[in-house]
């Protein structure tokens, strides 16, 4: 791999930094700490900083030259409400929260970068370090543009990056068009009425109700979609009833969809509204449905794709750059590139065997309570970062 020696030299102290953010995890949105030490480093290395965009954010500006020529280079802060299993000397401090997805290794991987811009400016222009609060769940993205990060910070294109467990440590993944997809939540409410379990014709039972349309619901991904359109319809909780003799009032479906197109969305919404207010109908009951959308698909521009694809195979060859496969999972990212041109990457963490004695007994997954990430990752990672910003500034309009 062809690494900046200035990063390698450094790595074990910002591997250290890292895990100090590991063992003291924070939510979205309450990133005070985690933005304190980000801004702390970039403040020591000289780097001018603004705070406060989506409450925690942090953008560190680092300028060179007389260009007016401008890049985004974005890190994720945040943890998850989870409890760590891990019981390693940088666990998780924090009961019920844990660094589960690596935002401290994203953020380590960035504070890298910044590290050498401070002493190497080999460009001509502006690099933006956007430490993101918020990405599980809160759109902190969202709330940075809406807080006028673009305006701020004017630059032409976003970058964005997640370490991704199972590919191995020195590949990359990065591809053209959609690769994470939208993220949007339901809530089915189906009112009948209750009666005895023993005399059920003198109610509206909506259990069956509620099993009809699940299985209706299905059948939008079946039959109401092209089988070349991904989508997802996942109902993942149904609450009724308290007592086995009686047949409740009300039963409540709650679950996920995730599509790669806002047009399916737009389809699945619809049709699931009238799946339950026709199967309710035909049954004599009523229902209130709700559908919230969360974040939009991630959607790579084919030239910044390419163009990361190209810095990527710089540093480690052309064969340990895999065409990224789409996922299901979401990621507010997606925000920063309907605003900006850009590219969201993968960085393969490896299979888990980076972690130390009395990491937890499950995988070494995202999301998993035994996650961590693998902190050989930060000189690839900042080294990436580096050559990215570096060609993107030097190349022609």
């Amino acid at each position: 791999m062809n690494l900046l020696d200035s990063i390698v030299t450094q790595a074990a102290s910002i591997a250290a930094v890292r895990r100090d953010l590991h063992a003291h995890p924070e939510l979205c949105f309450q990133e005070v700490r985690t933005a304190d030490v980000v801004a702390a480093k970039l403040t020591e290395w000289g780097i001018p900083i603004h705070r406060g965009l989506g409450k925690t954010g942090v953008v560190g500006i680092v300028k060179n030259g007389t260009s007016s020529r401008a890049v985004g280079l974005r890190a994720d802060m945040d943890a998850l409400p989870m409890q760590e299993f891990n019981t390693f000397a940088h666990a998780s401090q924090h009961a019920g929260k844990m660094h589960a997805c690596g935002h401290d290794g994203h953020t380590a991987m960035l504070l890298a970068a910044a590290q050498h811009f401070a002493k190497n400016r080999n460009f001509d222009g502006t690099v933006y370090l956007i430490f993101q609060p918020a990405e599980e769940g809160g759109g902190g993205a969202h709330e940075m543009i809406k807080d006028g990060l673009f305006e701020k910070f004017p630059m032409e294109a976003a970058f964005g990056m997640h370490n991704w467990p199972g590919m191995a440590v020195g590949q990359f993944a990065v591809a053209p068009g959609p690769v994470m997809a939208s993220t949007a939540e339901f809530k089915v409410t189906i009112r009948g009425r209750g009666s005895h379990a023993a005399l059920p014709h003198n109610g509206i039972d909506p259990v069956p109700i509620a099993c009809q349309m699940v299985q209706a619901f299905q059948t939008i991904i079946s039959r109401n979609k092209k089988p070349i359109d991904a989508a997802v319809i996942s109902v993942t909780m149904i609450h009724a009833g308290e007592a086995t003799n009686v047949v409740p009032d009300s039963c409540e479906l709650q679950g996920t969809v995730r599509t790669f197109t806002t047009e399916v969305q737009d389809m699945i919404e619809r049709r699931m509204k009238q799946v339950a207010e026709h199967t309710c109908a035909a049954h004599d009951a009523q229902c209130t449905f709700e559908f919230k959308r969360n974040y939009p698909p991630t959607v790579n521009s084919a030239a910044e794709a390419e163009f990361a694809r190209s810095v990527m195979a710089s540093i480690v060859g052309s064969d340990n750059v895999k065409v990224q496969e789409p996922t299901m999972g979401a990621e507010d990212f997606a925000f920063m590139l309907q605003a900006k041109p850009g590219a969201y990457c993968f960085i393969g963490n490896g299979d888990g065997t980076h972690r130390e004695m009395g990491h937890g007994g499950g995988p070494c997954m995202l999301h998993n309570p035994s996650y961590d990430f693998n902190d050989e990752l930060i000189p690839l990672g900042a080294t990436y970062w580096v050559r990215l910003a570096e060609a993107w500034l030097a190349k022609a309009r």
